[in-house]
């Protein structure tokens, strides 16, 4: 049993000291209110889930900027396919090191991977390339929840293409197999997209999943990230990827649909009915010139909204929820769009942690027992010095970033972010991108 004490902790029942009991799963046992220290930090908060990740797009990061060609998601995604051509296990395992170090350093304490890029450069079928992504965690210290991707065609009525065989399995069953030889490292699945992967096939992937993994497999799809994608949806079946999801599938709590940019109205009715939650990533939305979801009609009814990182081109929690608001704000030419009477901070990181646990159904986001101690601990430096911690939270938001982060817990154990792999980094960074 591990105890720790902090001068303030964001809990369910709101801000105060407390002091966390803590057993050797890493789970919390107690949290008790206290008077005094000693403490072991300023301001605890439950640690996010990073709920989206594509770890190997991190190697990308400043090649994707110039005004050549294609300046849309499109041409980003020609780009990004070339350079996955080339990755072997072992680069994958030093991108994703990269890339879950910068993650905990930037309040992550857990990722989610929607790990699409399956097989070898030579086409040869394995798990290689998943295990890369499963040991570059641990080796870190992040906890992993892996969704592997079923990816089956190019778009509707098309073949997959040359540069899209890497990521490709042929049939549900294949597919499954994969899923299988992976194990426990597996929360759920991720059928890419409705235009990558034939809705019918859907009820069979998913009843084979939760055969394999439990009950408690979490479906994550990307759904209507850009407008020619439901342009393409509409021409081809006559209906919105989400009416298409909804035609084929029992949608709950247990489905996750990413990005969902360009939903309609009655798309937008269909989520919050059934209960699936929004995997939004701000940063990469901005860079990749998707657009803005209605957020605030989609929480003010109840909806559940994770974050995650998905490209990595920049890895900051706090950055994600900044924009998550800032969004809002320019969309609306309005402050405070998702702010209650207490503030903004304090929600927006609750909402998030709690809802990235949630979209992956584990055991965290909140400083409760029963629950992993995975903490973010806060410095009262600026901008947040001086300040009450609601309003510390509130400054964090909109005027902090990683060096107001102290400390990182996991399974109550501080965890010292860093890639002592820089040099090999670089060398596959040059390599498969120059």
């Amino acid at each position: 049993m591990k105890t720790l004490r902090f001068q303030n902790v964001l809990t369910p029942q709101g801000m105060g000291a407390a002091e966390l009991q803590v057993d050797d799963k890493g789970l919390i046992t107690a949290v008790e209110a206290v008077s005094e220290g000693p403490w072991d930090g300023w301001l605890a908060l439950p640690g996010i889930v990073n709920a989206h990740s594509h770890s190997f797009q991190r190697v990308m990061c400043g090649y994707a900027e110039a005004s050549v060609g294609e300046k849309s998601f499109w041409g980003w995604r020609e780009l990004m396919y070339r350079i996955a051509q080339n990755i072997t296990p072992r680069d994958q395992y030093v991108i994703a090191r990269r890339a879950f170090s910068e993650m905990l350093t930037a309040g992550f304490t857990s990722v989610a991977e929607f790990h699409y890029l399956h097989h070898q450069p030579d086409g040869a079928r394995g798990t290689e390339m998943a295990q890369a992504v499963i040991d570059a965690a641990a080796d870190i210290g992040i906890r992993l929840r892996m969704l592997p991707v079923f990816y089956q065609r190019g778009g509707f009525g098309h073949p997959p293409s040359d540069m899209q065989a890497r990521f490709i399995h042929e049939s549900v069953d294949d597919f499954l197999g994969l899923v299988q030889r992976l194990g426990i490292a597996v929360a759920g699945i991720a059928p890419h997209s409705v235009r990558a992967v034939e809705p019918a096939l859907l009820p069979k992937l998913v009843a084979g999943a939760r055969e394999l993994i439990g009950k408690n497999a979490v479906i994550h799809i990307h759904v209507a990230e850009q407008p020619a994608e439901v342009e393409a949806a509409q021409q081809a079946t006559g209906h919105t990827p989400v009416e298409l999801l909804a035609e084929h599938c029992e949608l709950d709590r247990y489905w996750s649909f990413v990005h969902a940019t360009h939903v309609n109205d009655s798309d937008m009715r269909s989520m919050i009915e059934t209960g699936v939650n929004v995997v939004l990533c701000p940063l990469t939305e901005a860079n990749l010139g998707d657009g803005l979801f209605p957020l605030q009609e989609f929480m003010s009814a109840g909806g559940r909204v994770a974050i995650g990182t998905d490209c990595n081109a920049r890895i900051d929690a706090i950055g994600e929820l900044r924009l998550m608001e800032y969004g809002q704000r320019l969309a609306r030419q309005s402050r405070a769009v998702l702010a209650d009477k207490d503030g903004l901070g304090a929600l927006l990181w609750a909402h998030a942690a709690r809802a990235g646990a949630g979209v992956l159904a584990m055991k965290a986001g909140r400083v409760e027992p029963g629950t992993y101690a995975d903490l973010v601990i806060l410095n009262d430096t600026a901008p947040l010095s001086g300040l009450s911690p609601m309003r510390a939270m509130d400054a964090l938001v909109t005027g902090g970033d990683v060096r107001n982060i102290a400390d990182v817990y996991v399974g109550g154990k501080r965890v010292e972010p860093g890639d002592d792999r820089n040099d090999e980094f670089v060398t596959v960074m040059q390599r498969l991108c120059a």
